[in-house]
Parts: structure tokens; sequence; C-alpha cells
């Protein structure tokens, strides 16, 4: 299967080309870097272009993989709406992939970890996994000092070097990872594909995890 995966959740993203077989076997073709701040300009055209490049169109695409979040929303809306659009003109698959997913998968840990993002404003989101799949914790959004008490005697796994050195410092078994790119949510969605666990471009929705200012701020009507 030709796979199309797309990340635009952070400062900047990427898109990744990938031929996926059985089992584990996907071999990532071309990942695209992404410029943040125009990701609405770039992503269709750097889509467009990554498959003429390798000689495909569209209609060869078999699959997509998006990260869902957690992740700025603004980038999150429009690399989920043009994964949305292909994907319900072509009839094709939709695996949805969390960025703390991709973060504990690439600690390659079996027992309990913690996933762990900068957030901003004095806050990260937190995922525990085991096994790479998620626990009861589930996903949440932490102040820094929530997460310092939580993570004592626990493994962390994290691409931010100043959580990894709190974290640390707080007597966490600290894992320093690559930050997850396409090519990653790529390799995860194959996985979710295989299975069935996918998603239909109607119930594809990001994972924000924090509501937006909007939401936090609106006043409610009278």
């Amino acid at each position: 299967m030709l796979i199309l995966a797309v990340d635009t959740s952070g400062k900047h993203g990427s898109i990744a080309l990938a031929r996926c077989g059985p089992g584990d076997a996907c071999q990532v073709i071309e990942v695209v870097p992404l410029a943040g701040g125009t990701f609405s300009a770039q992503l269709v055209p750097q889509i467009a272009e990554l498959l003429k490049k390798h000689g495909f169109s569209k209609h060869d695409l078999d699959g997509f993989a998006a990260a869902s979040g957690p992740g700025s929303f603004t980038g999150l809306r429009v690399g989920l709406a043009a994964i949305k659009a292909l994907a319900e003109a072509l009839g094709k698959p939709i695996a949805a992939v969390s960025l703390l997913e991709a973060v504990a998968v690439a600690s390659a840990e079996e027992g309990k970890v913690y996933a762990a993002l900068d957030a901003g404003r004095g806050e990260l989101y937190v995922g525990e996994y085991e096994h790479g799949k998620i626990t009861d914790f589930g996903e949440k959004l932490l102040t820094r000092e929530e997460f310092l008490a939580l993570c004592r005697g626990r493994v962390v796994v994290t691409p931010d070097l100043p959580i990894a050195e709190a974290a640390q410092q707080a007597g966490a078994d600290v894992k320093v990872v690559e930050r997850p790119r396409s090519d990653s949510v790529a390799r995860l969605g194959w996985k979710r594909l295989q299975s069935g666990q996918t998603v239909a471009p109607e119930d594809l929705e990001a994972n924000y995890i924090r509501r937006s200012d909007a939401e936090i701020f609106s006043k409610p009507s009278l």
C-alpha cells in the first residue's frame, strides 16, 4: 500500500510518502519538511509535488495517516482538513495517530512510560503507555508541578530537553528521543490501517487535549 502521512501539529511540520507491506514492512520513500506558519499555503501543493516527483498521482494512494494532536490548533486543523478532503474524494481509509504515542513508541521501552511534550504556558501534554498501548491514565494536560510530582521513580520519554532535565532532577528515569515526524506517523498509521483501526473523513477530529483560547475566555451568553 502507498501511504501518505501528514504532521502539522507543531511550529514545523512534514509530509511523508511510504510504501508499506505485511507486518511492519513500511519503507519511507521521502519526507518533505513544511515551514511553520504557512501550512495552509504549502500543504496541498507539496503533496502534489511529492507524488509527481516519484511518479504517482493521488489515485495511487491507498491510505492516509495523520497526526491528530496534541499541538497547534491552527496547524492541526489545516492538516486534518487536507487529509479529510483527499480521503473523502478517493474513498480511502484514514488512521489517526497521537504524537504522544509516537513519542512513547520511539523509546522502545517495554514497561510503562510517561510520554511528555511541552504545551507552553507552564503546562505539559502527558500520556501513559505500556507496550505502545495507552493505559487508563490516558492523555492529559498537566501543570509542570503536577507532572514533576507524578514522574518521580517513573520512566519519562520526551524530545524536549527542558522537560527531560526537570524530570531527571525530580527523580525520573528519562529517555530523550527525537521529535516525531510524519515518517513516524506513517509507520504507526500503517499498523492501524492493517488492524482496521480507521476513521471516516467526517469523524476525523483533532485531539487538542487543551481547550482553545476562544473556549477558555468566551463569556456565556445571557
